[in-house]
């Protein structure tokens, strides 16, 4: 990846949810439920003027047993700068288990940890080094309102990179059986030798469709490098 890094969009990206997780980089602690799937098409978007990174794929999540989700993300990447024009390529695949230890259904509080571990299988990066997050998340639903974040430690090997931590938070409201909508953010520590801290905001919707199909929207601004940058992500979800 270039220096927009996607480390917190592709926890959003390849995450599940209820109604939370994707659209969100924030993620939740809410597993997908017992012997069910949940199946993202996914397209996400993240640059600044003519330099661009998208990634572009498959999320799909899997109810193993009561609390206990398995995840593969099978990505696409596409790129683009001012100087080489487009290239593409198979991105890293990713591979976890999200495990929720707490779930107190009175009052609303569930935790779970969601160690991810990043396989570096992308074709346009020769770092060549496979990173692992450690993440912790926990939410309270109160009614209609849900409030979710945490964050986590990430193994980034490599020449010129370094150990970083990661934080979110974010809040969600459904307005009705159908729509859901939300706000975050997102901060990350900085990924390599000389880099800064990441900073991320942005709204988010999830449409029910009918059936079982919804649809997701987000965006928002990026600070990182001095800069900002503005990212974008949708998909179509299948639970089954």
């Amino acid at each position: 990846m270039t220096r927009f890094t996607w480390g917190a969009l592709a926890l959003a990206a390849l995450t599940s949810p209820a109604l939370a997780g994707p659209p969100y980089l924030t993620d939740d602690p809410v597993p997908t439920d017992t012997g069910h799937w949940e199946i993202y098409a996914f397209a996400a978007v993240e640059g600044r003027h003519s330099a661009l990174d998208a990634d572009a794929g498959l999320d799909l999540n899997y109810g193993a047993v009561k609390g206990v989700q398995l995840t593969a993300t099978l990505p696409l990447n596409l790129t683009h700068d001012h100087a080489g024009g487009w290239d593409s390529g198979a991105g890293d695949l990713e591979i976890g288990v999200k495990y929720r230890f707490f779930d107190d259904v009175p009052s609303g509080w569930s935790a779970a940890v969601f160690p991810r571990v990043i396989l570096p299988t992308s074709t346009l990066d020769d770092d060549g080094k496979t990173r692992v997050l450690l993440p912790l998340w926990v939410q309270k639903e109160m009614g209609a309102t849900s409030v979710f974040g945490g964050g986590g430690y990430e193994i980034n090997p490599g020449a010129g990179n370094r150990d970083f931590w990661l934080a979110a938070l974010a809040v969600t409201r459904d307005l009705s059986e159908q729509v859901s909508l939300g706000a975050e953010v997102a901060l990350q520590g900085a990924d390599t030798d000389g880099g800064t801290t990441q900073a991320r905001a942005g709204l988010g919707a999830i449409v029910q469709l009918g059936g079982p199909f919804a649809l997701l929207l987000s965006g928002g601004p990026s600070w990182a490098d001095r800069q900002t940058s503005y990212r974008a992500y949708s998909a179509l979800s299948l639970n089954f």
